[in-house]
C-alpha cells in the first residue's frame, strides 16, 4: 500500500462517519452520482429509440446508422483521459459541474440538427464530456467509501445505467407521439441542467486540492508500462461493447427483426433494462458479504465475475428464440449478469490502484472501452445489413468472459503498487 497522503487514507479509516462533512454525505453524493448516470444513459438512449424515425428522415442505412454511434463512442474515447485527469487534477466537484453543463448544451443542440452528419457531430461532442459521469462517480467513491462499502457504491450509481435506459422508451414514446421527435433530445438536456446546482451544493464543504504526492507526478508512460493498467483496460475493452450493443441496438432489433411497432417497443423494451438494478446491486452486495467472510479481494472477484461472465453465454440464444418473449426473458438475464460483472469490474481498478489515480486509470479504461465501442457499432451495422443480428449475438456472448480472463491473465499481482513504484523520478 502507498503511504497515507492528504485525503488518501486506508480504506479501514477514510470513512468513518465522524471524519468531514462530505463523508457524513457520501449516500447522498451517491443518490446524485445516481441521477446524472439515469439522464447520462436517457440521452444515450433516445438516439436508438428514435433509430427507425431517424433513418427515414435523413435517409440513413444501417451502416450509417452505425457510423453516428460510432461518433459517440469516438467522442466518449476522446475525452475519456482527459475528464479523468480534471477529476484528478480538481475533483469531482468542479470537474463535474463543468462536464455536465458541456453535455447537456450539446445534447439541447440536437434539436437543430438537419442531417445525419450534424447529429454526428453533435453526439461526439456530446460523449468527449458524458464521460466524466463515470471518471467523477469513481472519483467520489474511492474518496469516500470503505474498501467494503465500494463495490456496492459502484453497483448503486452504475444501476442508474439501466433505470436511464429502461425509462428512455417509455418517455420518448410519450414525447415523441405528443410533440415530435427533436423534443425528445431536449428532455435529458433540461434534466441534466437541473442536476447541476444541486450537485455543486450538496457537495459544499469540498475543498478539494490535488495529493501531496501529485507533486512528483505520474506521468501517462509510467501509468501505461504498469500492467494492472492494461488488465483493466482489456477488461472494459471487451467487456464494454455487450451492453452498447443492448442500448443502442435493441430497439432497431424489436422494430427490424421482431417486427414489433414503436409503441411496442415503449411498451416492453424497458422490461430488460431494469433487470440490471437487481444485477448491479446484487454484484456490490455479493462482493461485500465474500470479503466481510474473509474471502480474498482477488479471489472475490474471480467468483463474481467468472459467474456473471459465464451467464452471458445465454445472448447466443437469443436469435434462435421463435418468442419474442422468450428473447427478452434471455435479454434481460444477460443485462442481470453483464451488470453484476459491471460493478466488480469498477471495483477493481479501486483494488488496483491508489485514491489519487482512481480517475485518471478509469479514463484509460474509457478509452479501451471507447476504442471497442468505435468499431463494434461498425462491426454490428455491417453485419445486420449483409447477414443478420444473428452473428452479432453471438460474439457478444464471449465478450464478457474473455474480458474477466484478460484482467486475471494481466493482473497477476493482484494488489496496488508499492510505495513509490507510480511516482516519478527526478
Amino acid at each position: 500500500m502507498l503511504p497515507s497522503t492528504p485525503g488518501e487514507t486506508s480504506g479501514a479509516t477514510m470513512t468513518a462517519p465522524s471524519e468531514s462533512p462530505l463523508t457524513r454525505r457520501r449516500w447522498l453524493l451517491l443518490a446524485m452520482l445516481f441521477c446524472i448516470i439515469i439522464v447520462n444513459f436517457m440521452d444515450r438512449q433516445t438516439l436508438s429509440m428514435l433509430a427507425p424515425i431517424l433513418r427515414s428522415v435523413f435517409h440513413l442505412s444501417n451502416t450509417a446508422y452505425g457510423r453516428i454511434v460510432a461518433a459517440l463512442q469516438f467522442g466518449m474515447m476522446s475525452g475519456e483521459f482527459p475528464m479523468g485527469w480534471l477529476m484528478d487534477r480538481v475533483g469531482a466537484r468542479l470537474g463535474l459541474t463543468a462536464a455536465v453543463l458541456f453535455w447537456a448544451s450539446m445534447t439541447g443542440s440536437q434539436f437543430f440538427t438537419r442531417s445525419g452528419l450534424q447529429l454526428g457531430i453533435t453526439r461526439y461532442w456530446m460523449g468527449s464530456t458524458e464521460v466524466a459521469s463515470y471518471s467523477g462517480g469513481m472519483k467520489t467513491v474511492s474518496s469516500l467509501f470503505s474498501d467494503k462499502e465500494r463495490t456496492l457504491a459502484i453497483g448503486i450509481f452504475n444501476s442508474g445505467s439501466v433505470i436511464g435506459t429502461a425509462i428512455a422508451p417509455i418517455v420518448v414514446v410519450f414525447v415523441l407521439q405528443h410533440f415530435g421527435f427533436r423534443v425528445a433530445f431536449l428532455v435529458p438536456a433540461l434534466l441534466a441542467f437541473c442536476f447541476v446546482p444541486v450537485w455543486w451544493f450538496t457537495q459544499r464543504g469540498d475543498r478539494y486540492r490535488p495529493h501531496a504526492s501529485d507533486s512528483a507526478g505520474t506521468p501517462l508512460r509510467l501509468l501505461l508500462s504498469h500492467p494492472s493498467t492494461w488488465a483493466v483496460m482489456l477488461c472494459r475493452m471487451l467487456v464494454g461493447p455487450v451492453m452498447q450493443f443492448y442500448w443502442y441496438w435493441t430497439p432497431s432489433y424489436l422494430f427490424s427483426a421482431r417486427h414489433l411497432t414503436l409503441l411496442q417497443i415503449g411498451l416492453v423494451g424497458w422490461i430488460p433494462f431494469l433487470m440490471g438494478v437487481p444485477g448491479g446491486i446484487g454484484g456490490g452486495a455479493v462482493a461485500g458479504w465474500l470479503h466481510s467472510r474473509g474471502v480474498s479481494m482477488q479471489n472475490t472477484r474471480r467468483i463474481t465475475m467468472y459467474s456473471s461472465g459465464a451467464v452471458c453465454l445465454v445472448s447466443v440464444a437469443v436469435p434462435w428464440m421463435h418468442s419474442v418473449s422468450v428473447a427478452l426473458v434471455l435479454i434481460s438475464t444477460v443485462i442481470m449478469a453483464h451488470n453484476f460483472l459491471s460493478a466488480n469490474m469498477y471495483g477493481a481498478i479501486t483494488d488496483l490502484f491508489p485514491d489519487r489515480l482512481v480517475g485518471r486509470v478509469t479514463g484509460l479504461t474509457g478509452v479501451s472501452g471507447g476504442f471497442s465501442g468505435l468499431i463494434f457499432p461498425l462491426l454490428t451495422g455491417i453485419l445486420v445489413d449483409r447477414i443478420s443480428y444473428t452473428p452479432v449475438f453471438v460474439i457478444i456472448a464471449f465478450m464478457p468472459l474473455l474480458g474477466v480472463f484478460a484482467l486475471f491473465l494481466c493482473a497477476r499481482r493482484y494488489e496496488k503498487p508499492a510505495p513509490g513504484e507510480l511516482i516519478a523520478t527526478r
